[in-house]
């Protein structure tokens, strides 16, 4: 998909560009449908799905050189390039159309299955023609279709923009040749193109490596390891932050006892001085959050909103020792304590830190759960993978992960797909996040962070929303 800039370039090829990526080589290099953020970005270079992601995660043509999307935002109509798979084989409709289909089927019982759940069918038309029909009109929905996981090949022969050859731990990526995806070759197509290392390491050694020269990006920084990035004068134009949304807060694994009811969790929730908990950061632009919906996407009105969210850090404290306290007296216990799981890194212990301050303020200790232990709690970081409410009802499902959940909500998001009208399925949507919202199932703390390092010379990265940075335009030498 990036190749057809490339005929526009000049130049000759640069010698290989070294993008480090935090994870180990297992977690990189992962097969299988349910993938990590750093084997998303590798799956992403080297097998293509019907649409893929540029560097400012919009979508672009990939399988697909085409497509338009009817009326009643309801049908996709994708047209094929005229490709091979890594087999050999032709791209063709009904390939796409049953390698598509196996994908969805595979993704049943995740929260990215839940949000696929919008496709009514998947059908070959034409030679090269699929088309996507949709229960409901989603705008977002190619940025959906985007995702890595959902990557398209005849048996285990995908191919993509990129090919691998991994050795020692690495894996040498190069452009794969134009004609082979259905594209024409540019002129002096090898002089536009550049190989691109990719290493896996943890985020100290990453750090550490692109300080001494040895890598041009690194990718797969989290507020976990923030406190590693580079900082002062000479850091300035490397450290790229991404304006990512998503959820970054606490789900409780265990809602029994006091956090069996959502008036125990709201509790917890309010005792938490949210702006003051990334104080030590020294970031600006942040955006504590207390709900799980972001303000710009959410259907609620001032009337379904938190009540406490207008109340002052004392007066939230002060509700919430008296509940803590009245459930100590009728339930007979003298001790409430709590573990979280948590992420390892320099900001994790930042984070846990300010909890424990927090939680102390009403007087329940928290701990950090040891490797294996069952948590009370755990700290949930994740991306959106598009920008719309259904992200965040369907990541707090019941059916996508452990902990407290509310199985009303569920029904109600599933409901909207079967609307009749679009008002119908805005209304059905407000409700289930208004339960959700009122269940407490998710202790909301703001925004996530997601960080990178890249050269000021470096072209095909551009910090996005969804915190996704490709590598096949890292694989394209400058103008």
């Amino acid at each position: 998909m990036a190749l057809l800039a490339l005929a526009a370039c000049s130049g000759s090829a640069d010698e290989e560009i070294a993008v480090g990526i935090v994870g180990t080589p297992a977690s990189v290099f992962a097969d299988g449908i349910r993938l990590s953020p750093a084997a998303q970005t590798y799956r992403a270079a080297v097998a293509d799905g019907l649409v893929g992601l540029d560097e400012n995660a919009s979508a672009v043509p990939a399988l697909a050189e085409s497509w338009i999307v009817t009326d009643d935002g309801r049908s996709y109509i994708f047209r094929l390039r005229n490709g091979q798979f890594g087999d050999g084989e032709p791209v063709t409709a009904r390939a796409v159309a049953g390698a598509l289909e196996r994908r969805i089927m595979a993704l049943s019982g995740t929260s990215l299955g839940r949000d696929l759940a919008i496709v009514d069918e998947v059908r070959a038309m034409a030679g090269r023609v699929v088309e996507i029909r949709l229960k409901a009109p989603m705008p977002q929905f190619l940025v959906l279709l985007a995702q890595p996981e959902l990557a398209i090949s005849d048996g285990d022969s995908p191919r993509g923009a990129m090919t691998a050859e991994r050795s020692g731990g690495e894996a040498m990526l190069a452009a794969t040749d134009p004609q082979l995806l259905g594209m024409p070759l540019p002129r002096r197509w090898e002089d536009m193109v550049r190989p691109v290392r990719l290493v896996p390491v943890d985020a100290a050694r990453g750090v550490e490596m692109f300080s001494d020269g040895a890598l041009d990006v690194l990718l797969g920084g989290t507020i976990a390891t923030y406190p590693l990035a580079p900082s002062g004068t000479l850091s300035r134009g490397t450290v790229r932050l991404d304006a990512a949304q998503g959820l970054f807060g606490i789900r409780v694994l265990r809602p029994t006892g006091f956090l069996a009811l959502p008036q125990g969790r709201e509790a917890l929730s309010m005792t938490i001085d949210r702006d003051g908990l990334i104080e030590g950061f020294n970031l600006s632009g942040w955006t504590p959050r207390a709900i799980p919906v972001p303000a710009d996407l959410s259907r609620l009105d001032a009337s379904q909103q938190p009540g406490w969210i207008a109340l002052t850090l004392d007066q939230r404290r002060e509700v919430a020792w008296r509940r803590l306290a009245q459930w100590r007296s009728a339930n007979g216990e003298s001790t409430i304590a709590f573990t979280i799981a948590m992420p390892r890194g320099p900001g994790a212990e930042q984070i846990f830190n300010a909890l424990a301050g927090d939680f102390a303020a009403i007087g329940v200790p928290l701990r950090r759960a040891a490797e294996g232990q069952t948590a009370d709690l755990v700290l949930v970081d994740r991306v959106a993978r598009y920008p719309a409410a259904r992200w965040y009802l369907n990541q707090l499902a019941c059916g996508a992960g452990q902990g407290a959940c509310s199985g009303y909500a569920d029904s109600l998001v599933d409901e909207a797909l079967a609307a009749e009208t679009d008002a119908e399925y805005e209304r059905l949507l407000r409700e289930a996040e208004a339960e959700l919202t009122a269940a407490e199932v998710f202790i909301n703390l703001g925004q996530p962070l997601r960080w990178s390092l890249a050269r000021a010379a470096v072209t095909g990265f551009a910090p996005n929303a969804a915190g996704f940075h490709p590598l096949p335009p890292l694989g394209v030498v400058p103008n």
